[in-house]
C-alpha cells in the first residue's frame, strides 16, 4: 500500500520526498550514491530537475460502504481514514479521533473493497 511521493530517476520508479531543489530518493537496498539512514531505507539526494513524474500517490478503498484512505498494512488488517466527513458515522464505525475531523481505525483486510492506488 502507498501513501506519499514518487518519481522516476534514471528509468525507476521510487519513493521521494520532495525537499527544495532537490528530491531524498528512497530504496530498500545499498546502490551507489545511495546512504543507509536505517536498516533497510537508503536514501540519495539528487536535484528536482534529475527526477520525472513527482506525483503523490494514495491507496484508497471502501469498506462498510464508506471511503477510506488505507495508511498502512498489518497481518491481515489495514490502517484506514474515514474521507466522508461525517462525525456520526465515524463515531457509529467505532473509529478512533485521531485529530480534529480525522478518524482512523483498523479494517480487517478481506472486508475492504475498491482498493485502488490514485495519483494526484
Amino acid at each position: 500500500m502507498r501513501d506519499g511521493y514518487v518519481a522516476r530517476w534514471q528509468g525507476k520508479e521510487y519513493q521521494v520526498s520532495p525537499d527544495g531543489d532537490h528530491v531524498r530518493i528512497y530504496q530498500p537496498e545499498p546502490a551507489d550514491g545511495f546512504e543507509e539512514v536505517r536498516p533497510g531505507r537508503y536514501v540519495r539526494v539528487v536535484p528536482a530537475g534529475e527526477v520525472e513524474g513527482l506525483a503523490y500517490v494514495r491507496t484508497t478503498c471502501t469498506w462498510q460502504g464508506q471511503p477510506f484512505v488505507v495508511l498502512g498494512e498489518h497481518d491481515g488488517w489495514l490502517r484506514v481514514e474515514y474521507t466522508g466527513g461525517r462525525w456520526p458515522v465515524a463515531r457509529a464505525m467505532g473509529l478512533e479521533v485521531f485529530d480534529f475531523g480525522v478518524y482512523q481505525g483498523w479494517a480487517p483486510a478481506a472486508e475492504v473493497v475498491d482498493l485502488r492506488e490514485q495519483r494526484v
